[in-house]
């Protein structure tokens, strides 16, 4: 029996699978890569019964134009997206995010866009038939790692499907929060004493755009120039998702999914673990403000958001 496939019909913006990512590879230049959102990226595999680090399609702004060939199929589409079921017979249904759908051969699905976030994922009962790289199938452009050669999807290619036949999947789905917040929560950095009294107070106090220059590599911001009073270039160090690094421009850059493992830009924060999720959704043209917290309290953050995404969880049961 033929696989069954999604053949693309247009390839969207930035295309790629993701899932937890790759670990322990730094040492040899390979970051850990993985979904931008972590916590969507989970649920929708739990919304088709996928144990939750099954690889999804990961999607930026506009979303791909999937048809489906060879079979039939249960898929979730997480985030805050628009997008449309296009039936054989032309039949055009409005998608929601966070429900259950069958596909039919020849069905299509159109991931329009996203509203007001980044990124979605779209999971398939039984998931895509993909070959790991380092132990994960996340794709890293950058470094040209995972299926599909390590690139992005362009139109015509194929992504191909585990399972071609429908299962009776629960057809409960959630209410998700997509509220964003500004407030952006870090530890200080290892470098945070080389910037002067009123770099930080303007750091803590003042706001920071989101400009254009937004990938899974990292988040540029513009704001109030951030002066380094010692060297505004050190010995390259480790980076980690989240490092926000200041060039000798004074605006800072949040480290994301696909960062370089090390960096010679001095490091004045690490936005924390529960607020990694929310600050690569965060669309260009949004303001944002840091705030310290201590590591105990960003550990008990991320308790608090653990149980939440925990409870998110247990409304797909």
């Amino acid at each position: 029996m033929n696989k069954a496939f999604f053949e693309i019909l247009r390839a969207g913006i930035n295309t790629t699978i993701q899932d937890k990512g790759r670990n322990h590879l730094y040492h040899v230049g390979i970051t850990v890569s993985g979904a931008i959102d972590q916590r969507n990226y989970i649920l929708s595999n739990k919304l088709v019964e996928n144990q939750l680090y099954e690889a999804v399609v990961e999607f930026a702004f506009q979303g791909p134009l999937l048809k489906l060939k060879n079979g039939k199929i249960n898929f979730v589409i997480s985030g805050d997206i628009f997008f449309k079921i296009i039936r054989k017979n032309l039949e055009v249904e409005d998608g929601k995010c966070y429900k259950n759908y069958i596909l039919d051969e020849e069905d299509q699905i159109d991931i329009i866009s996203t509203k007001n976030s980044i990124y979605g994922y779209l999971a398939v009962n039984g998931g895509f038939d993909l070959k790991k790289s380092w132990g994960s199938y996340s794709i890293n452009t950058k470094a040209n790692i995972g299926p599909n050669d390590g690139q992005k999807y362009s139109l015509n290619d194929k992504i191909f499907i585990k399972k071609s036949e429908v299962k009776n999947l629960n057809k409960k789905n959630i209410d998700y929060d997509h509220s964003p917040d500004n407030i952006i929560r870090i530890i200080k950095g290892t470098n945070f004493d080389y910037f002067s009294k009123e770099a930080i107070d303007r750091f803590f106090n003042e706001d920071f755009l989101i400009t254009n220059l937004v990938d899974r590599m990292g988040i540029r911001l513009k704001g109030p120039k951030l002066e380094n009073t010692v060297s505004t270039n050190i010995k390259s160090e480790g980076l980690i998702r989240g490092t926000i690094q200041v060039p000798a421009d004074g605006n800072p850059i949040i480290m994301l999914s696909d960062h370089g493992t090390v960096g010679g830009y001095p490091k004045i924060g690490v936005v924390i673990a529960a607020d990694l999720d929310l600050i690569g959704q965060l669309i260009p043209g949004t303001k944002i403000k840091f705030k310290e917290v201590s590591l105990e309290e960003a550990q008990n953050i991320f308790k608090a958001y653990t149980e939440e995404t925990n409870k998110y969880l247990n409304a797909c049961n």
